[in-house]
């Protein structure tokens, strides 16, 4: 496919762009870079829609206007070409090809806060005018709840649905099947993920802190997975995002008596762009990591894991609030970097600028537990899978094959041990 038909991720928002949207971001309106740069990226996206209709990320099929679901192979259309039939002209849409929605814009529809109970299976959906009731999450099926060591697993899966989302998802759900985590922390679910990894074998393990009700009201989000007897799911939108970010926790009461709560955030993106290159939402991330520790810092064993996108740099020393809290990584590892993102080992990204960042962490305070173990997951590519990804150059555009790991980011293991 030519590259005039090729989409380009938007370097302040990282918004995927249609072909058609040449000088200006659709989502933040920011300037596109310049051919001549060196430094546009684009990927193939597979087919250009016809006006009216949306292709199916799975197998490509140009379903109808309107259509939810697609009508060959039953996906759930990504939320952006949902938006595209009612909200773009036919020209537009003819252009667009297939693109989701990663961003919302400033001042939309921001998620709700969240204080749930769950039982077996995904959490009921919630009344917005209501107040929300607990109910029972008591269950035969906690065997995990006496083990003597517990393991989270914190992992970004990469909202990308154009570059081999269920070959993707389905090696992820590999790792899951092999580190058997009794809890999980994902960022950058979109619903179309969310519907593969409820059709996965691990999932019927778990109970899931999204309900499919709710699933569809945002173009993506954090959720946890849970094996272990959750008294209370929780999210809380962060004031100050203009990414629609939130803390999500869970109150958790094992057998044993101990407590212990584990909250999973996807804090502020750093998005340097022109003309300054200076857009990093230091101080947005900054005050988002203070505000989770405090919410949840009163607990006597608490873990805060996800995709923090900190830089030591740019935002600090985290803000861990006393000296009762530790960085997994630091504690258990020091002297190793602990990139989880890296765009030199990682070989999906070759091509990309160069940037090797921790922004996958663990803070804890444990007073009634220990740190076993941390390691990294997902550091290896699929066995034989491979895309072809453009890279613009010097007025040229060069094609690279290149082999494809579950995400962008690796996965975090944490392994904890009751004392």
């Amino acid at each position: 496919m030519s590259s005039s038909f090729s989409s380009w991720s938007c370097s302040h928002c990282t918004f995927l762009n249609p072909p058609s949207q040449k000088l200006s971001c659709q989502m933040c309106l920011s300037a596109s870079v310049t051919a001549g740069s060196g430094e546009a990226s684009s990927l193939s996206v597979g087919v250009a829609a016809s006006p009216g209709r949306w292709p199916c990320s799975a197998c490509t099929y140009l379903n109808r206007h309107g259509s939810a679901f697609c009508e060959v192979c039953g996906t759930r259309a990504a939320p952006f070409s949902r938006l595209l039939a009612d909200d773009l002209d036919p020209d537009e849409l003819a252009a667009t090809g297939s693109v989701f929605l990663p961003l919302q814009r400033c001042g939309s529809k921001r998620p709700i806060p969240v204080e749930s109970s769950g039982n077996v299976g995904p959490v009921d959906k919630l009344s917005r005018s209501e107040k929300h009731e607990h109910m029972d999450l008591s269950s035969d099926s906690d065997q995990s709840s006496d083990l003597d060591i517990l393991k989270i697993l914190s992992y970004n899966v990469w909202f990308r649905e154009d570059l081999e989302v269920h070959r993707r998802m389905e090696a992820l759900g590999n790792l899951i099947q092999q580190h058997l985590p009794d809890f999980i922390c994902f960022q950058e679910v979109t619903p179309n993920i969310y519907e593969i990894f409820e059709r996965s074998k691990w999932w019927k393990a778990y109970r899931c802190s999204i309900s499919q009700d709710l699933v569809g009201e945002r173009p993506y989000f954090c959720m946890q997975m849970s094996k272990l007897p959750v008294e209370t799911f929780n999210c809380k939108p962060f004031t100050n995002s203009i990414m629609g970010r939130e803390l999500c926790s869970a109150e958790i009461k094992l057998t044993s008596g101990k407590r212990l709560v584990i909250a999973t955030s996807h804090l502020e993106s750093p998005c340097p762009a022109p003309p300054k290159w200076d857009q990093m939402y230091s101080a947005e991330r900054v005050s988002q990591a203070k505000d989770s520790l405090n919410n949840i810092k009163s607990s006597r064993n608490v873990i805060f894991a996800g995709d923090m996108n900190w830089d030591d740099k740019y935002d600090g020393a985290f803000p861990l609030p006393d000296e009762e809290w530790v960085d997994a990584w630091t504690a258990q590892k020091n002297g190793e970097n602990g990139w989880t993102y890296d765009t030199k080992s990682n070989k999906m990204l070759s091509g990309n600028r160069t940037l090797q960042k921790r922004l996958d962490r663990f803070v804890c305070k444990l007073k009634d537990f220990r740190i076993e173990g941390i390691e990294m997951i997902g550091t290896e590519a699929i066995p034989g899978l491979f895309y072809l990804k453009e890279k613009k150059a010097r007025n040229q555009v060069v094609k690279m094959e290149l082999p494809v790991c579950p995400s962008d980011h690796y996965g975090l293991l944490l392994a904890i041990r009751g004392l």
